[in-house]
């Protein structure tokens, strides 16, 4: 018989939390999960659970759902509302003949359950597949980590946008909500604040930070920069909706931006919420070589760009709607600021280079 999976180095073992107030079950789990794939670690009530998931950082808990005080129910429901945890895998152990809790845990954020008495082999299985999700949620977010560092080095580079990234993210986000726009749209759009410019670590500093005015090779340089933050994101899958934004946000209704010439709806949706705020924000903020304009200035300017045939007409209407009766939210959050990120240039800066210079 082919194994399920082959037993872990000692260096790889995951880490399973097993969550259970009874010491017979947790023995049981134990003996069960090869301690030659598993580090099996335990805990003896909720709150315990609690502590122990925030000073292990297990791959994977196993979690009752019948204990005293706090229980599995609450615990799954405590954990989901801390974003570092939202993905951690979580199987409930429910009794037989017991479906609401099953239904309960599932609508808390359970990944998984199982029902006691459990099958051994049943149990190895799911917890192996738990722990290939967690590890390659786990790459991912890596790769999503160099990626949103790659963009930071970038804004650092330009002192002179300030915020610019997190201001994007806000914005968008704001005039994506109004727009009715589902999670998984606002969420592009806010990855699209950070990540939209990306690809201007590609371009040389003598191009990028030039102070005169840019020739025409160095222009055709610039206008790839779409393209090539588009390239960079496009692997990872949860990037699909965000890679339109990065791609499309120079482009202009009437068919006049780059890099592809893109008219009216051919620009996807998200590109022409996001030129919107992005317009905006470069009217709106104070630049070395310009103050911040008041908002009726900023109004008048969107107003005059949108009937020269720039932007979306429809969804620059909401957004100066929103600019004339609601303007409070368009103000980034305070805990939201991140301040210049200067110790991360100086870390990365020596490594883009050397990457942009085996282009």
């Amino acid at each position: 018989m082919t194994p399920l999976a082959s037993p872990q180095s000692g260096a790889n073992l995951a880490r399973i939390l097993v969550v259970d107030d009874m010491a017979t079950n947790r023995a049981l789990i134990r003996a069960v999960l090869d301690a030659r794939e598993f580090e099996v670690v335990e805990a003896d009530s909720g709150a315990s659970a609690l502590a122990r998931i925030h000073a292990l950082r297990p791959d994977v808990v196993l979690l009752d759902v019948m204990m005293p005080d706090t229980d599995g129910i609450e615990v799954c429901r405590r954990l989901r509302e801390q974003e570092e945890f939202h993905l951690l895998p979580i199987i409930m152990l429910t009794s037989l003949g017991s479906p609401d809790d099953v239904v309960h845990g599932m609508e808390v954020g359970a990944t998984d359950y199982i029902t006691k008495p459990f099958n051994s082999v049943e149990l190895t299985a799911r917890v192996r597949a738990a722990v290939d999700k967690k590890r390659l949620t786990d790459r991912l977010d890596d790769t999503e980590s160099v990626l949103f560092a790659l963009a930071r080095v970038v804004e650092a580079k330009d002192g002179t946008t300030g915020d610019h990234c997190d201001r994007l993210s806000h914005l968008s986000v704001v005039l994506g909500e109004a727009l009715g726009l589902p999670f998984d749209d606002l969420e592009a759009l806010r990855r699209g604040g950070i990540l939209h410019d990306i690809g201007k670590v590609a371009i040389p500093d003598t191009v990028l930070l030039k102070k005169g005015k840019l020739d025409d090779a160095e222009w055709a340089v610039i206008r790839q920069h779409p393209t090539t933050g588009a390239y960079l994101c496009s692997a990872l899958r949860t990037m699909r909706r965000t890679v339109d934004i990065i791609r499309y946000h120079h482009e202009k209704w009437n068919g006049g931006g780059y890099p592809s010439g893109l008219a009216g709806p051919d620009i996807p949706v998200l590109a022409r919420v996001f030129q919107v705020v992005d317009v905006y924000d470069a009217l709106s903020s104070e630049r070395p070589y310009k103050p911040a304009l008041p908002k009726d200035e900023v109004a008048r300017i969107l107003r005059e760009e949108t009937a020269r045939g720039f932007w979306d007409p429809e969804i620059m209407s909401v957004f100066l709607d929103i600019l004339e009766h609601d303007p409070t939210r368009l103000d980034i959050p305070a805990n939201a600021a991140r301040g210049r990120d200067a110790d991360l240039f100086q870390n990365l800066n020596g490594d883009v280079t050397e990457w942009r210079d085996r282009r």
